[in-house]
């Protein structure tokens, strides 16, 4: 049974959350900057996707964060895409949060960049309750998890301004139903948008960049 302490202790933190969130939104403002928060469970695609999207956006000046446990293996991939970059390491924190990226943005070349993607630690869970400061939540899913994801996982869902379907191309292979992820999402989130990708293949990337009312040129593979 939890104690009011911890209720409260709770409460404090998600609290100072906001406050730094806020601080970053400024940030973002003051720079001209449309930062984007990219959620989703290790092997979702979300990397796959902010490089897809990244490689349709042509001239435009585009950077990330790349949020992981350990390693810089997401940071190089964007840095090897010549995209400005910063790693965070969580350690143990299982999502970033708003002072994470807080002290990101204190090395970040803000003055080079119009679009930012942050690539969140690979969870599900954890990060629902943690705004970054960011215009739009972007939450990736794979069909190679499954179609039981969302009604898992309902809270994320239900916040996400935008819903990825990644890896469309491999559903009959998985033997993933891709209506049972519709209707479910439909529960959680009535009013949300939901976008079905093959981000490696291209598939789907241009609806998600009008969504997003990012600058895109279709990708033809």
């Amino acid at each position: 049974m939890h104690k009011i302490a911890d209720v409260d202790m709770e409460k404090n933190i998600l609290e100072h959350n906001e406050r730094i969130a806020g601080d970053n939104r400024t940030i973002f403002k003051k720079h001209g900057i449309r930062a984007f928060n990219v959620l989703g469970a290790i092997g979702s695609g979300k990397t796959t996707l902010i490089e897809s999207l990244y490689e349709g956006m042509g001239e435009e000046r585009v950077g990330a964060i790349a949020g992981d446990l350990t390693g810089e293996d997401d940071h190089k991939r964007f840095q090897d895409r010549g995209m400005p970059s910063v790693s965070i390491n969580t350690g143990k924190d299982c999502h970033l949060d708003a002072h994470y990226i807080s002290h990101a943005l204190e090395s970040f070349p803000l003055n080079d960049i119009d679009y930012l993607f942050i690539e969140n630690v690979g969870n599900l869970i954890c990060p629902a309750d943690f705004p970054l400061g960011t215009e739009s939540d972007v939450v990736v899913i794979s069909v190679t998890e499954g179609d039981d994801m969302i009604r898992k996982h309902p809270l994320i869902f239900s916040l996400a301004e935008v819903t990825v379907v990644n890896k469309i191309d491999l559903a009959d292979v998985m033997d993933v139903d891709l209506d049972i992820i519709r209707k479910d999402f439909r529960k959680v989130n009535p009013n949300g948008i939901l976008i079905e990708t093959d981000a490696r293949g291209g598939k789907g990337l241009n609806e998600l960049a009008e969504v997003l009312d990012l600058p895109f040129t279709p990708i033809v593979r």
